[in-house]
Formats: structure tokens, sequence, C-alpha cells
């Protein structure tokens, strides 16, 4: 499922990260790499708050669907 629906507080493993090259290389730059762990802290106004490798990171609704958990 997309990062997007993932539940807050709830840690997740991340399964696929989609998207073009660049977008792919982005997100990994991120921290957000397959076999990773990432928990959604909050969601305001439709982007997205996440702990990922120890740190917090805001990324748009866009970019989390393009997370699969």
């Amino acid at each position: 499922m997309p990062l997007t629906f993932a539940n807050p507080g709830e840690e997740n493993i991340i399964r696929k990260v989609g998207g073009n090259p660049e977008i792919k290389k982005h997100l990994e730059n991120l921290g957000f790499v397959v076999g990773g762990n990432v928990t959604v802290i909050s969601a305001i106004g439709g982007n997205l708050i996440v702990n990922v490798k120890e740190s917090r990171v805001a990324i748009s609704r866009e970019m989390a669907k393009r997370i699969l958990v």
C-alpha cells in the first residue's frame, strides 16, 4: 500500500520506491530505501511528516504515493 495510507505512529517497512530514476534517487538520498523502516508522524494539508533513518522528513502527498510499504 502507498505510504499515504499508513496510520500515524505505526512503523512500516518500505517494500518499493517507484517513479522515474530521478525521483527514486532523490527519495533514496532522503533515506527511503527498500527494507528500511518509516513511521508517519503526522499528515498536514495532504503532506506527510515521516521519521526515516532517525530523521524527520516532510514529503508531499505525490512523493508519498510512490513509496510502497
